[in-house]
């Protein structure tokens, strides 16, 4: 890497909240959660045959290397995007959401694939909050009303006492905590690092992640379906990656955060297609909620995007 190269890589660039990039932002993350759906599918359906620790390996092999031959297209260029700067905190992150990853999958061993997704919808709202009180991001009464909204969901899925109480919940809320702190990470290294880095570095903890595994979690035969599958889960979770350290890049967190719900459509459609599976009634009643706190959020960030071009 080149002495210009690095120290354009050295300076750090400012956050930035406004509606056009916000807006921006929001539609890279929708498209993000659409991939990620269809990788998710591919996971469920590999985990009976292939085992957890497997599907962590081929997320690691095979989503680092998708990153790796993309950015390879632009030679040496595109290679040194992959250096990170602040390397500590990106490992952090990336050891974060290894653990979001293990934790998420083994779910699937009792949840359905809706389920799982609406109780994911609690990410975004502590990310939210913790973004307020971290980092000092702002929060207009726009993304408050959401935010609240959001909480409202969350509460009718998680009253206690209801249908989707059990152990594989608490695992997947440990795993909620983690990626909301790694979300606001994602939104701080956008100042230094590239989309690029912290795909690739996300996807290449998973490899030790994975080996370490093998001391509890062995892998056993792996039939043809499987092996397809986990290869459909590393290329997609590559691209979807790198859409996803963009769009946090663009926008703020309290803004990315509603439009989680997005993904909610697919895990339902696809759950019911494949595996036969259908939500639990709080599960659907606390996705419309949430849902429609992410159209009132992505309404007030069209309608700053408007006035700031009359403004302009």
């Amino acid at each position: 890497m080149s002495v210009s190269m690095a120290a354009t890589r050295a300076v750090p660039r400012a956050l930035r909240d406004n509606g056009a990039d916000t807006v921006r932002g929001i539609v890279l993350i929708t498209a993000c959660y659409f991939i990620m759906t269809f990788s998710d599918v591919a996971v469920k359906f590999a985990l009976p045959m292939a085992g957890l620790t497997s599907a962590i390996l081929f997320r690691g092999f095979i989503g680092s290397g998708t990153v790796l031959l993309i950015t390879a297209r632009n030679g040496r260029a595109g290679l040194a995007r992959l250096r990170p700067v602040r390397w500590q905190m990106v490992v952090a992150r990336s050891l974060l959401q290894a653990v979001v990853g293990v934790t998420w999958f083994a779910s699937w061993a009792s949840m359905t694939l809706a389920d799982s997704y609406a109780v994911g919808f609690t990410t975004p709202l502590l990310a939210t909050l913790f973004a307020v009180v971290l980092i000092g991001e702002r929060l207009d009464w726009r993304r408050i009303v959401a935010t609240l909204l959001g909480f409202a969901g969350v509460l009718i899925m998680l009253r206690p006492g209801g249908d989707l109480w059990s152990p594989a919940l608490a695992l997947l809320l440990a795993g909620v905590v983690c990626s909301a702190f790694a979300r606001l990470m994602t939104r701080q290294l956008s100042t230094t690092e590239t989309p690029e880095c912290l795909a690739f570095s996300l996807l290449l903890m998973h490899i030790p992640v994975g080996f370490l595994m093998l001391i509890w979690v062995p892998i056993p035969g792996m039939p043809m379906p499987a092996l397809l599958a986990l290869l459909a889960l590393g290329v997609l979770t590559g691209v979807a990656q790198m859409m996803n350290a963009r769009a946090y890049a663009l926008a703020p967190v309290s803004a990315l955060g509603p439009f989680d719900y997005s993904s909610m459509l697919w895990a339902v459609t696809l759950g019911w297609l494949i595996f036969d599976e259908m939500p639990h009634l709080a599960a659907v009643q606390g996705a419309v909620v949430i849902a429609l706190a992410g159209l009132y959020s992505l309404h007030g960030e069209q309608r700053r995007h408007r006035l700031e071009k009359r403004a302009a």
